[in-house]
């Protein structure tokens, strides 16, 4: 199996599609304006202690305060408020972390109001983000993630991947991490490290320690709360982190900019495969250009399609997921009725563990499968839905079949699950349900041009339509785009988007930024 990743970067958000056999299984879309990213640490004020949840919410400059529970504020919380403290106090020299000193942990039975205090001051990580009406999750047992290693401020332990199966790499690791870690820090070793020299291990060390003293730098300096002191890195930077592996075949990005951090970061984690990240320069958009946006128009929506007919209908509520496996128009199995049920529902399990992978579905996911008799089909079920899921990163939790044939699943839930709008509405009437004639499509447009090209004084562009629009303007010899280029100049590029309705338009300048021109009052 081949993997490859594709990298949409665009001027309002950066999408990211991750393909396995060219089928796609992964997607984050993610607005650059959003702040909320989990592992970002926030210092911050505890706004209303709630002594009945034993929790207090803490203002993190999120319209809806943040949620802290007593039992997120860790073991090493004493060490951790200590150390704050003497921080805070001294705004010029940073405490060296070396002299500081490890206070007696704190008890699992204990209560919120006699640990905290309304207004104090307190360092916190997201754990997770946003979702609905709930504002963010929040930790005080503070983490830097890197691909071999997790440093863990304030704790002097080194604990080695479980899924590390020999006893003597499991040793070797810990006999080289308890011998490069500084002082007051403990170690969390991730499976990627096995076999790894120590020369790599221990510039990751340095690399994540930089961070702590960094974001301590800024607490010192912070002029306001709540305030932003560590910044996860980029989506793109972060999936790479958790999701690399051998398989790898290319990475493509379209910009750049991010290209460079994709390489420098690949040439620190994986020098000897740092050819296989590219920059795309095709003139299509890249997830065009890769079949990405026709996979997304079908894999999201309420009903999802598999194969020979059958499909997914797929609900979200405020408690949980449903999904109901349907056969469709599929022909009935010459070996009966319940050879075709397990046909289908085998199916189902392979379409569902991609979708749960793909819109990042959490929480609690009820399966209406179609009713089986045979216990021996109802177990294969179960087994091959295990194993599909084998490849989910995510926690989860699986259960067989109920006596109604209903599967329940539960899935490790961090952020909000990915819903993108597939239905399009037509651009031209906004759902009201008359358009003017298509045929004058192309007078609008080349109104819009001589606008630009004359009043704007913007002569160099890219007008981006649907591939059937421009197929229509691209024909013949002498062709509505040549035209258009003898009159306006060269400078007018047409090119087909997948993701447009089909008389849907958007004009970028140069530089790839949007130039808004549907305000304009369309000519007759």
């Amino acid at each position: 199996m081949t993997s490859e990743l594709f990298i949409n970067a665009q001027p309002k958000k950066i999408s990211i599609a991750l393909t396995e056999d060219k089928r796609l299984v992964e997607y984050q879309e993610e607005a650059l304006t959003a702040s909320f990213n989990v592992g970002n640490v926030y210092l911050a004020k505890v706004r209303k202690l709630m002594p009945g949840l034993n929790a207090c919410f803490v203002n993190v400059g999120y319209e809806r305060d943040a949620f802290l529970h007593y039992l997120d504020l860790g073991t090493q919380y004493n060490s951790y408020a200590k150390y704050l403290k003497r921080v805070l106090n001294d705004k010029k020299n940073l405490f060296p972390m070396a002299k500081a000193t490890i206070q007696p942990e704190l008890g699992k039975e204990g209560s919120v109001q006699n640990i905290l205090q309304q207004g104090q001051e307190v360092l916190v990580q997201v754990v997770k983000e946003p979702i609905s009406t709930k504002g963010p999750r929040l930790t005080c047992d503070i983490s830097f993630p890197g691909r071999y290693l997790v440093l863990v401020p304030f704790s002097e332990k080194v604990n080695v991947s479980t899924k590390i199966k020999s006893s003597a790499e499991r040793a070797r690791l810990k006999q080289i991490l308890q011998s490069i870690k500084p002082k007051n820090f403990g170690v969390i070793v991730r499976t990627v490290a096995e076999g790894k020299r120590v020369a790599e291990l221990d510039a990751e060390m340095k690399v994540l320690v930089g961070r702590w003293e960094e974001m301590m730098n800024k607490v010192m300096k912070a002029p306001s709360m709540p305030q932003l002191v560590y910044e996860e890195t980029s989506r793109a930077v972060g999936m790479l982190r958790d999701l690399f592996n051998p398989s790898y075949e290319n990475i493509y990005v379209n910009t750049e900019e991010l290209y460079n951090e994709i390489r420098d970061y690949v040439t620190i984690i994986a020098p000897d495969r740092v050819s296989i990240v590219k920059q795309y320069k095709g003139k299509l958009p890249i997830f065009d250009n890769f079949d990405i946006t026709r996979q997304i128009k079908s894999s999201f929506g309420k009903t999802v399609s598999y194969k020979h007919g059958a499909y997914l209908i797929i609900e979200h509520t405020e408690a949980l997921h449903v999904v109901d496996v349907n056969s469709g128009n599929r022909a009935k199995s010459k070996d009966g009725q319940e050879a075709n049920a397990l046909d289908v529902n085998l199916g189902a399990a392979d379409e569902l563990a991609r979708q749960l992978r793909l819109r990042d579905m959490g929480g609690i996911i009820v399966v209406d499968f179609i009713d089986m008799h045979v216990a021996e089909d109802r177990q294969k079920l179960y087994e091959r839905m295990c194993e599909n899921m084998k490849k989910d990163r995510a926690r989860h939790n699986i259960l067989p079949l109920s006596k109604f044939g209903l599967m329940q699943i539960t899935r490790q839930r961090v952020r909000p699950v990915m819903d993108v709008e597939v239905e399009e509405v037509c651009p031209t009437c906004h759902g009201k349900g008359t358009i003017k004639s298509s045929l004058i499509f192309t007078d609008n447009l080349e109104h819009k041009i001589d606008m630009l090209v004359n009043k704007l004084g913007i002569t160099s562009f890219v007008l981006h339509v649907h591939p059937y629009v421009a197929a229509y303007i691209n024909q013949g010899f002498l062709s509505i785009k040549r035209r258009w280029q003898i009159k306006y100049g060269f400078g007018v590029k047409i090119i087909p988007s997948q993701k447009l309705a089909f008389l849907q338009y958007e004009f970028y300048d140069k530089d790839g930024q949007e130039i808004d021109m549907k305000e304009e009052i369309e000519i007759m």
